[in-house]
């Protein structure tokens, strides 16, 4: 649609690694206001666990599902919780499918998902992919990594040195369909016109620093700036898939701008319409006082006039 809140790209790449891209990315825009108004903007990047059987199928499907429940879900008023809740859903299903395969496959996915609704962006988490927002040439990470070495690093165990090449980086410990509730994180963050959201896995993270990533993201033209960081990624290696998604605000959307419009309207036809009737009641009023002193005043002139010459 025309006016778009948000210009997005998104891509993946199989890495120079692996024979086949377990990584999934999803987006679903609003086709009109009505759509924007019930639910927003979705995105969401998800890695199929490395080891697990069947990866690319629990990534593509724990993704589709989220996206279902998410538009089934509606009338739920909270959209960060609506957006969690549709990912716990999935994870049920895709516990159930599994299930039902009967065939002692393991499937299981990290994700990273964000909602935009009108200038407030709602980021949900599960494993190790990321969100970052880059705002006036500054980068946040707004996620936390729910990995092993995650955990070490922030009890102090071991160092951010230590971290960078730990044995058991990839270790994660809560991804959907890994466990029956696993556990999800929500954030929440304002949006500022030419803000940009950086949806990520790790096949992009261990490659590119985050100055990296905030010097690259400081470029207008985001689809160059997705590929060039996948070349970079690929180039120091490409251990594991790589996917990013940038999501780059524009501002406010067609519907903020008729509620405005609306509401300058509404105003503008107050003023249009009860001040000139107060000031017509006004007149009316000053009118009537002027006749009755009119009245008032030819009484005294007579009355004074009887008695001069009575």
């Amino acid at each position: 649609m025309s006016n778009r809140l948000i210009h997005a790209a998104m891509h993946t790449d199989v890495g120079q690694i692996r024979d086949h891209n377990e990584d999934y990315i999803l987006r679903r825009e609003p086709a009109n206001e009505s759509d924007i108004a019930q639910n927003g903007w979705l995105y969401i990047v998800a890695d199929g666990v490395g080891g697990a059987d069947a990866g690319e199928v629990a990534s593509q499907f724990a993704s589709q599902q989220t996206l279902n429940h998410y538009l089934r879900n509606s009338s739920q008023e909270s959209w960060g919780q609506r957006l969690v809740d549709s990912m716990q859903a999935a994870n049920t299903d895709l516990r159930r499918m599994v299930a039902e395969r009967n065939d002692n496959s393991r499937m299981a996915t990290t994700m990273v998902a964000a909602v935009i609704d009108q200038h407030k962006a709602y980021i949900a988490n599960v494993g190790d992919s990321r969100a970052y927002l880059w705002r006036n040439g500054t980068l946040d990470q707004i996620t936390k990594d729910q990995s092993l070495v995650a955990k070490l690093l922030e009890e102090g165990a071991i160092t951010e040195a230590e971290a960078e090449n730990h044995p058991r980086r990839n270790v994660i410990l809560y991804s959907l369909g890994s466990e029956r509730s696993p556990k999800i994180d929500l954030f929440e963050r304002f949006l500022e016109p030419e803000d940009k959201i950086l949806l990520c896995s790790d096949g992009l993270t261990r490659h590119v620093s985050d100055d990296e990533l905030c010097q690259y993201l400081a470029s207008d033209n985001i689809e160059e700036t997705s590929n060039s960081l996948i070349t970079l990624a690929n180039n120091r290696g490409g251990q594991d898939n790589i996917t990013i998604g940038i999501l780059h605000f524009l501002g406010e959307t067609p519907l903020q701008n008729s509620k405005i419009n609306g509401s300058s309207q509404q105003k503008t036809m107050i003023g249009k319409t009860a001040v000139p009737a107060a000031a017509a009641q006004s007149s009316k009023s000053l009118w009537r006082l002027t006749l009755l002193l009119t009245v008032v005043q030819t009484f005294l002139i007579v009355f004074l006039w009887a008695m001069l010459f009575a």
